[in-house]
């Protein structure tokens, strides 16, 4: 099939399939006239490779993870790649956690402004506090990711 039949199966710009090609992802024969003819799997290998890169996966990792034959699948090559990426994602959510919470303790304690002295003042304050380790980042058990959770309730005079 022609790119631009494969562009409208799959809903990709020609220009992202040519860029996959280029990346080494997807091979093409072509055609006497030089034109792209993509097999029929092109279709699901273009699904593939956007449903990795949605789940995070780079291009360098889907290239690592697709078979030169898409008959020749590797069962736990795959499954270990696939549990790698969701330690990897487990990490991450850790580590925004962990900053999502320094951040919200930084914000209650500048918040918490005595009336007497200026902004400027109570910035100076909190950077004081943050350098001798008053305001020690929080520590989250293995696996905890409630601090990820959006605050949902809304403040006063906030829209």
């Amino acid at each position: 099939m022609k790119i631009g039949e494969l562009a409208r199966r799959t809903g990709l710009a020609a220009s992202r399939i040519r860029f996959y090609e280029e990346a080494g992802l997807l091979v093409v024969q072509r055609q006497a006239n030089g034109y792209r003819d993509y097999p029929e799997q092109a279709v699901l290998l273009l699904e593939l490779i956007t449903g990795a890169q949605r789940a995070g996966f780079s291009l360098e990792e889907i290239r690592a993870l697709l078979p030169p034959d898409m008959g020749q699948w590797q069962h736990d090559a795959l499954i270990m790649m696939l549990q790698q990426k969701v330690a990897d994602i487990e990490a991450l959510q850790s580590r925004l956690a962990q900053s999502r919470a320094h951040l919200l303790a930084l914000i209650e304690d500048i918040q918490a402004r005595p009336e007497d002295i200026d902004c400027a003042a109570n910035s100076r304050r909190v950077l004081d506090r943050v350098q001798r380790g008053e305001l020690a980042r929080p520590t989250l058990a293995a696996g905890d990711t409630a601090l990820l959770r959006p605050d949902r309730r809304r403040r006063a005079g906030s829209s």
